[in-house]
């Protein structure tokens, strides 16, 4: 075993992480590691074996350090590194903040897409309707499925469908086109993005983001899909998650998405979909709860289809935060009137 080494010895970052789940204590630690990579785990563990003491001086220097990046981060996130770098600078003044946000940006290895999600979606959708569809695809790519979907609802229809075409279409990006996507990025919207785009996409990509965009987007975007590519379309509504598949669900997944609808929402969200789907969520309720339900869908009348579709919109809204929470696992997501 080895003593960790003095401060004027670099320390790395590995050796630093070793340190604060040593610090944290057993439980707190085991809560972190959880949600680590394997092969994360495996080198914070392999250093942690490797220690035999730790100089207090070192563990007070590696808490304040962690301490400093954490608030660091948390103000980018808030506010774009200017936010960050403006109160930090009012906190500890200009050198010191500088440094800190300096290691913020190389230990999390902060990409333009990283950034952008501190951007404005007011901001980022203008700023993606003035550029080509294929740069349009490849930012919302490397975006969170909510924020990609609550973006590409609000663009023009035509926008929609050629983005999401380009993006089920992509694979792998050029590094030049990367390249001058960020200089783009860089130059358009200032210094708040870094560096360091990736290039995910496919039928997934589009698949996830569509299962939390709102209903008229959707179809929008897999009719004119569906008109371009047949085959894409039907694989990206195989991959999605759709109101109809909750049929598939076990009888205690059904409960819990039960418990946080209300009954007004889901008598809309059931008007017009199969008698075994309705069934099976009568199935998943107390007797007296199916009754009032059949009689709240009886006496409902003729609703509209933009209705129906906002109500079972907002019950896979619930369906995607139980799933994100854990408690439930999913298989795989002219005004008309319904009489």
């Amino acid at each position: 075993m080895e003593t960790i080494q003095a401060p004027q010895t670099k320390i790395s970052p590995v050796q630093k992480a070793a340190v604060l789940i040593i610090a944290m204590g057993a439980e707190n630690a085991s809560k972190v590691m959880k949600n680590l990579h394997e092969s994360e785990v495996e080198k914070i563990t392999l250093e942690i074996a490797k220690m035999k003491e730790i100089p207090a001086q070192i563990l007070h220097s590696i808490i304040e350090e962690f301490y400093e990046l954490l608030q660091a981060n948390q103000y980018i996130l808030e506010g774009g590194i200017n936010y960050a770098r403006e109160v930090l600078d009012s906190a500890w003044g200009q050198k010191r903040a500088d440094d800190v946000i300096k290691r913020v940006e190389a230990a999390t290895e902060m990409s333009a897409f990283y950034l952008i999600q501190t951007v404005d979606d007011n901001q980022l959708q203008n700023f993606l309707q003035k550029e080509h569809p294929q740069t349009a695809a490849l930012i919302l790519a490397n975006l969170k499925p909510p924020q990609a979907a609550a973006i590409i609802s609000n663009l023009p229809e035509d926008q929609q469908s050629e983005i999401a075409f380009r993006l089920a279409r992509m694979e792998k990006t050029s590094p030049e086109l990367i390249d001058d996507v960020e200089a783009v990025l860089r130059e358009q919207m200032g210094s708040v993005l870094g560096t360091g785009l990736s290039a995910a996409g496919g039928a997934g990509a589009v698949a996830e983001i569509l299962n939390f965009s709102s209903r008229a987007a959707e179809k929008n975007i897999l009719d004119h899909l569906r008109d371009r590519d047949a085959q894409l379309a039907d694989e990206i509504t195989g991959l999605m998650f759709l109101f109809e598949d909750i049929i598939a669900l076990p009888d205690h997944a059904i409960q819990m998405i039960l418990k946080d609808i209300d009954s007004k929402t889901l008598a809309l969200a059931l008007k017009a979909t199969s008698e075994e789907l309705r069934e099976k969520v009568y199935q998943n309720m107390s007797e007296r709860a199916a009754e009032m339900l059949k009689d709240e869908l009886q006496y409902l009348g003729p609703v509209r289809v933009r209705d129906v579709e906002d109500a079972q919109k907002k019950v896979l809204d619930v369906v995607h935060a139980l799933e994100d929470s854990g408690e439930i696992t999913l298989g795989h997501s002219e005004e008309e009137v319904i009489d």
